[in-house]
């Protein structure tokens, strides 16, 4: 695998923001300004939580393995991991690292020369639940395993690790001294988690030996049974801990369907679960069912929502005649029916009454949705016409759809690599601007498009709004079709969508909850969502290992590659040809070319006889309502300014591989996780494209294909600068730099809905951070707090 590769695979585990949230010092504190919206986790001292108790979390899925440095690790791996193995830095709740003291007494950088020298001191209670101390042995094995210089181990990133050049033991057992080649300044992302040698040892070990187990562990939990029956994993309190122990006897990991979730939580199978907009709309009216009752005497009954809600008096009036009619066919039939509405108008009202009982706890998560623009050729090729598009659209009404109805904060992002409270995040929009039509059309005059011009195209061919919102017509129907997982690269931004209109939602006064996710790529062999450890699940880590591989698997085990692919006839229409697509390949005869007619382009820019027309792809399955409302309002933008979006829905499974991978479409709705370390993993996402052996592009993940050299050259100057303000100043430059290159746009960050027990406490939506898994528990009652305040005087 190429250092190229190996870098590219970086962002996927090792900075997506997870981990246990503690107080401590990082590195400016006072910048990034405050977070776009706190912690909502019910946070609580723990002299308040009780000892003891089970809490049954939901996860999608179980892990394929326990390994977060191999390719099929995802978001349930990372949250494993964060419970029961070494997190020498984790992530506060403003999303930047600072060091953990129950494995750290302190980490510093003690030489910049001539080498980088970063000598760690271990707390010396911390050991392995074998009862060994944690050492530089453990240092050494990983390193080894991850430098990337021994093929045999199977290692979906090196980042880092490859720009050390030895680790020693200190001064005693408990210090551990790592020198480094080349100058690093993310060195706080390396050894999180940390293994023990046993794992990283051998390549046997780490490839085959951590999957389905870890037999020592060293965090505040242990690893219990996994149950593939019961798709549960158990973590339990670890005795051996040394630190603060767990409040909980147990933390279940269970694997539940977004789609099925409000269902788990009405059963009782479930204590927390992230859940779609769906899900906390339906919480939000049994609470508001819950208040009507007490205020009207008498009330009861059906909910005026749910199955059969919708049946006018006159279908209810049509529906008894056929059923007690004179055909007995036609009656059994609709007597069957009636039956099984009954029986799923029952089911939602008690579901609906269990659901009194949980909260919907919500705040932002750490990514962000963004337009993509395909800039490798078509109109978006030129610079002007990006930027021209960028300028067209009101960023800020685009995440009003999303947010306002939420009660969320509804400001635009305003940095590709990082995120409001973030040391590095600092609003660079202005290198390319705001809203400005004027400012837009003028672009696109400059760029040579005009209104009115001469348009030839093919006889019979539509165009303006009857060319619009194809549909590839792979999309499966039905419920539980649509990607429930986390979304991170083109994956399900909009899992937590909502079925209304955008102007609907915005207006909506109930928005118990919605949260957009952006298609994620289907699950498959080698596809592994990105590491995202907040409870949003896996999607955000779930999300975007997947990306990477499905590049390499197309692009050969060295590198991502932008490769040509075949088009299906659906997927051609409206296409513009791109290099390297193999359009018309194979074929043993073309067509005649139908005789073209002329028009002109009316109100819409045209220019060589062709209109200004973009392919918009957007995810069609379910949970993507919102994905596609924001789609339709920028739609509406561009066509302000005389840019025609023709709007293309794909299945969700297809939405990635087949169109964002491949560079099959020109504007694109999907999200990134933000990291904490930009210099590392956001680098692979912005690199400039360079052309491979084969004559296709290397693009890594950058799949806007629009990079600059002097972008990746700040991204270097970044990764190697040992003064840390200095390196965010880079950042931030950098940042603004691919702003002004146009090639992606932020628009919002997503929003993060929790449903829990009142009395479950720190714990819910945790934004920037993640959980401090040793303080989870349940609240003590009211009486047991005032017992233990007496017990103390």
């Amino acid at each position: 695998m190429s250092q190229r590769r190996r870098r590219s695979l970086a962002f996927l585990t090792s900075g997506v923001l997870a981990l246990p949230l503690l107080a401590g010092c990082g590195a400016g504190d006072e910048e990034g300004g405050p977070v776009a919206a706190g912690q909502d986790i019910a946070m609580t001292s723990r002299d308040r939580v009780a000892d003891g108790g089970v809490v049954r979390w939901a996860v999608d899925t179980l892990p394929d393995t326990l390994n977060t440095f191999q390719a099929d690790a995802d978001a349930t791996t990372a949250r494993i991991a964060g419970a029961v193995l070494p997190q020498l830095f984790v992530m506060d709740a403003k999303g930047q690292p600072v060091a953990n003291p129950d494995y750290l007494e302190k980490a510093e950088i003690v030489a910049r020369e001539p080498k980088q020298v970063v000598l760690y001191k271990l707390n010396q209670q911390a050991v392995w639940s074998d009862g060994r101390e944690i050492g530089a042995a453990d240092f050494v094995a990983q390193w080894r395993a991850l430098n990337g210089k021994d093929s045999a181990y199977w290692t979906a990133r090196n980042a880092g690790y490859e720009r050390i050049e030895k680790i020693e033991r200190g001064k005693t057992d408990l210090e551990v001294k790592v020198t480094f080649a080349k100058p690093y300044t993310d060195w706080r992302s390396l050894f999180t988690p940390l293994y023990p040698k046993q794992v990283t040892g051998t390549p046997d070990a780490f490839n085959e030996g951590a999957r389905g187990a870890l037999k020592v562990t060293a965090g505040a939990f242990n690893l219990g049974a996994v149950d593939k029956k019961t798709a549960t994993v158990a973590l339990t309190r670890n005795a051996r801990w040394w630190g603060r122990p767990a409040k909980l006897d147990t933390l279940v990991l269970t694997a539940v369907p977004r789609a099925e979730r409000p269902a788990a939580l009405a059963a009782g199978k479930l204590d927390m679960a992230e859940i779609d907009r769906t899900g906390a709309d339906r919480i939000a009216l049994a609470h508001r069912d819950a208040k009507a009752a007490k205020g009207a005497e008498g009330a009861g009954g059906a909910p005026a929502h749910g199955p059969g809600a919708s049946v006018t008096a006159a279908q209810a009036t049509m529906s008894w005649a056929i059923a007690y009619g004179a055909d007995e066919s036609k009656a059994k039939e609709e007597q069957a029916s009636r039956a099984a509405n009954a029986e799923a108008a029952k089911k939602y009202a008690e579901e609906q009454n269990a659901l009194r009982t949980f909260a919907v706890r919500k705040s932002l998560e750490p990514a962000y949705t963004q337009l993509a623009m395909n800039g490798a050729s078509g109109p978006l090729a030129d610079e002007r016409v990006r930027r021209a598009v960028a300028r067209a659209l009101d960023r800020k009404a685009l995440a009003e759809i999303v947010l306002k109805p939420l009660g969320l904060p509804a400001k635009p992002v305003g940095s590709h690599l990082a995120l409001a409270g973030q040391p590095a995040y600092a609003d660079n929009s202005d290198a390319l601007g705001g809203q400005d039509t004027q400012a837009a059309q003028a672009l696109l005059a400059d760029a040579g498009w005009r209104r009115g011009g001469k348009i030839t195209e093919p006889a019979g061919a539509k165009a303006g709004p009857e060319a619009s919102s194809e549909d590839d017509g792979k999309t499966p129907a039905g419920p539980g079709t649509g990607n429930d997982g986390l979304y991170v690269v083109g994956q399900d931004d909009e899992r937590n969508g909502d079925e209304r209109a955008g102007d609907e939602r915005a207006g909506d006064e109930q928005g118990g909850a919605g949260n957009p996710q952006d298609a994620r790529p289907a699950a498959g062999p080698g596809l592994s969502p990105a590491l995202t450890v907040t409870p949003l699940a896996a999607q955000q880590q779930a999300s975007l290992l997947a990306q990477a591989d499905v590049a390499r698997a197309a692009g050969g085990p060295d590198a991502a590659r932008d490769t040509a692919t075949t088009a299906t006839d659906t997927d051609a229409k409206g296409a513009p040809v791109r290099e390297g697509d193999g359009a018309g390949q194979g074929k043993a005869s073309a067509a005649p070319a139908p005789a073209k007619q002329a028009r002109t382009s009316g109100s819409m820019l045209a220019k060589d006889g062709k209109a200004l027309s973009l392919r918009f792809v957007l995810p069609s399955g379910p949970g993507s309502e919102s994905l596609r409302a924001v789609g339709e309002r920028i739609a509406q933008m561009l066509q302000k300014v005389g840019i025609q979006a023709e709007l293309k829905k794909v299945a969700d499974e297809s939405f990635f591989k087949d169109h964002i991978a491949s560079g099959q479409y020109d504007l694109a709705l999907y999200s990134w996780p933000a990291t904490a370390y930009p210099a590392t993993d956001a680098r692979p996402i912005f690199a400039k494209p360079e052309p491979a052996a084969d004559g296709s592009l290397l693009v890594e993940q950058n799949y806007t294909r629009v990079g600059t050299d002097h972008i990746d050259q700040l991204f270097d100057q970044a990764l190697g600068e040992l003064d840390e303000g200095a390196s965010r100043d880079l950042i931030r430059k950098t940042d603004a730099r691919i702003w002004a290159a146009a090639g992606s746009i932020p628009l919002y960050q997503r929003p993060e809905l929790v449903a829990v027990k009142p009395s479950l406490v720190n714990a819910g939506a945790f934004g920037l951070g993640a959980p401090r898994f040793q303080d989870i528990g349940w609240k003590k009652s009211p009486a047991a707090t005032e017992k233990n305040a007496k017990e103390k005087k």
